[in-house]
């Protein structure tokens, strides 16, 4: 039998789905018989494989870097999953949306520096306006909420689709 290619990829998060995936424990093995990882944080790809399957994305669009990493996983994956709250919603970093982003870096990077005192530029991707969810930008198949979403879940949602059960497009969201 043809293993499921899946991917994983983190966006502007925290990390927390991921390290939520890594607490399925045992249903990782079971998994593991029938998915190909081919990228993501746990795997040691360079570049976005052609061809994936089913991609869960973490984290919100914040930078243009992220949007464009999107947009390439989008293209080349059959299923994208929006993984946790800041995926679903934008959730955290969408807290800084209210402030104007040059306000923003001046504020942490010039007013709130001991040293320094310059804003940087080199190697950082630029902030875009706003960090704003997944579904703004790309077609978003399915919805896992949650901070993070359970493991169990992130689990069953796997083996579900693994199994060719049809699942919600969006789930109800429930912070926290």
């Amino acid at each position: 039998m043809k293993k499921v290619k899946v991917a994983t990829a983190w966006l502007d998060g925290c990390s927390g789905c991921h390290m939520s995936l890594l607490d399925m424990d045992a249903a990782i093995i079971s998994l593991a018989q029938k998915i190909d990882l081919v990228y993501g944080p746990l795997v040691d790809a360079q570049e976005f494989p052609d061809d994936v399957d089913v991609t869960l994305v973490e984290g919100a669009v914040s930078t243009q870097d992220d949007l464009n990493k999107l947009q390439k996983i989008r293209q080349r994956t059959r299923l994208i999953i929006a993984l946790g709250d800041c995926a679903v919603t934008g959730n955290v970093p969408a807290m800084r949306n209210s402030i104007p982003v040059n306000k923003l870096l001046q504020w942490i990077y010039v007013e709130g520096a001991q040293e320094g005192k310059v804003i940087p530029t080199d190697g950082v991707p630029a902030l875009l306006r706003q960090a704003r969810p997944l579904q703004e930008f790309v077609k978003v198949d399915l919805c896992l909420p949650g901070c993070p979403p359970p493991a169990k879940s992130i689990a069953t949602v796997i083996s579900d689709l693994l199994d060719g059960k049809k699942r919600e497009a969006s789930l109800a969201v429930k912070f926290g």
